[in-house]
């Protein structure tokens, strides 16, 4: 797949250069030469002879931006002043803060939002402990809980690391739901530890994201979590990505008349997404589903899952693959009407595509570099989908999260099970009308107005309905 200038990857250059008319085109046309995109031109300062600018172009990462920096002073007359990295930017003193929803103006301010008038709102939070979702912010927060041990695309780059990408989703739990989210990074990595901190943190929360803790510990973790807090706890990297997927699934299925129980279904990848995939899929009524990994197509006989090394792939071989199939995941994959990829980049072809069956649905769902090149698989797929941006059919799981604890807060839930999961799936992939449906708009956009709202509607009725019918609320 050909790299391609992104905003993520965009500079600003300070330059000068000869007031002469086609400096501007002779610098654009010196950047486009190496691959990359001036996306805006600013003049910050002219002379009779010279002007200042600064140019933003979108480059497809480091070593490209130096080599068009590089062209840019090529240019004859032009001179290279400060570049700017505008990620950093964007970043800088970090994305998010805390401000207070009271105005404190004066001294009769103060009595009331602290001391003396806040004495009597823990009193009576000592006497009904319940009160406090409504007289906390407890009732509309959220932490964002990560040990950084499996950051996506970055692995095991550490909690202080790890604190962008949460500052980021506490920053998309609140542009798309008001969530009021916290990032928490851990410098714990024993499961012990983690579950410990967690439950010692929870009374000030009404729900907890778990997010890029590796495989197996993940799996540990939020069961653990479960059994004892009563708020909900939501591992994103399982369920959020296995909502979205069920959710372009079922839509894609719709596109090419076929029914989810009577496709063969292929995965590449056994850990924390995958797993959680597999788990929703055959909730939703999947029958074939086969599952490969890097050790190959995963049955009851594989070595490994005979030795019980790991208990998850034993739960995966026992639930999938019924017929018995070994061998890699290409050997699965000839007659497959449907492949699902949560595993790593560049390890289908084309020619691979080619060996499923008409009108062939695939997900190559690995970031930044799919499983299969888009363009590639699109030659033999009716259906194509990633975790990309630059390409249709983005399968993101902003569309999910912030939905299903707007739901799962206005509901005053204390846990979410499957029912929910499934609710939130059904309710995404129906934003999507039959006038809308087509191969290259089976999902919604993340911008669109009507995602969360339904996902959040969707969650908020099963929650509900789980207290009507008497389980833990």
């Amino acid at each position: 797949m050909s790299p391609v200038p992104s905003v993520s990857n965009s500079i600003t250059v300070r330059l000068e250069m000869p007031a002469r008319v086609n400096a501007v085109s002779e610098i654009s046309t010196a950047v486009s030469d190496v691959g990359g995109m001036v996306t805006a031109v600013d003049i910050s300062d002219s002379g009779t002879e010279r002007l200042q600018a600064d140019l933003t172009i979108a480059t497809y990462g480091t070593d490209h931006a130096a080599e068009v920096v590089e062209a840019i002073g090529a240019v004859d007359g032009v001179e290279i002043g400060r570049v700017s990295d505008r990620t950093f930017l964007a970043h800088l003193g970090g994305k998010l803060e805390v401000k207070s929803k009271l105005p404190i103006r004066n001294r009769d301010d103060l009595s009331l939002v602290y001391t003396p008038g806040v004495a009597k709102i823990c009193q009576a939070i000592a006497e009904r402990p319940e009160d406090a979702r409504s007289l906390t912010i407890k009732r509309n927060t959220v932490a964002v809980v990560t040990d950084g041990s499996a950051v996506l695309g970055l692995g095991d780059i550490g909690p202080l690391a790890a604190m962008p990408v949460m500052e980021g989703k506490a920053a998309l739990f609140k542009r798309f739901a008001d969530i009021d989210a916290f990032p928490i990074c851990l410098d714990a990595h024993d499961t012990d530890e983690i579950v410990r901190i967690v439950k010692a943190i929870s009374p000030g929360f009404a729900g907890i994201n778990l997010e890029d803790i590796s495989a197996p510990r993940c799996f540990d973790i939020e069961a653990r979590l479960r059994r004892e807090l009563d708020i909900p706890v939501f591992h994103d990297d399982q369920h959020g990505t296995a909502i979205v997927a069920l959710a372009a699934l079922k839509n894609s299925l719709r596109v090419v008349h076929k029914e989810l129980g009577a496709v063969k279904i292929v995965m590449s990848g056994a850990g924390a997404a995958g797993s959680a995939i597999i788990r929703l899929l055959l909730q939703a009524g999947a029958k074939d589903v086969i599952v490969a990994d890097v050790d190959g197509i995963v049955h009851a006989g594989r070595a490994d899952v005979v030795r019980g090394d790991n208990g998850n792939l034993a739960w995966i071989a026992s639930q999938t693959n019924r017929g018995l199939e070994t061998g890699g995941l290409k050997d699965a994959l000839a007659g497959a009407d449907v492949f699902i990829g949560v595993s790593a980049g560049n390890i289908l072809t084309g020619d691979d595509i080619a060996t499923m069956n008409e009108d062939a649905i695939v997900f190559a769902m690995a970031n930044p570099v799919p499983e299969v090149d888009p363009v590639e698989a699109g030659k033999h797929a009716t259906v194509v989908a990633t975790g990309r941006s630059d390409f249709a059919n983005q399968i993101n799981n902003v569309l999910v999260f912030p939905g299903v604890f707007r739901g799962l807060l206005d509901a005053a839930s204390d846990h979410i099970d499957d029912d929910m999961l499934l609710a939130a799936a059904e309710a995404l992939a129906d934003v999507v009308s039959a006038d809308e449906l087509n191969p290259t708009y089976i999902i919604p956009s993340v911008f669109n107005p009507q995602a969360t709202k339904a996902v959040a509607q969707a969650v908020e009725k099963a929650a509900r309905a789980a207290k009507q019918d008497g389980e833990p609320s």
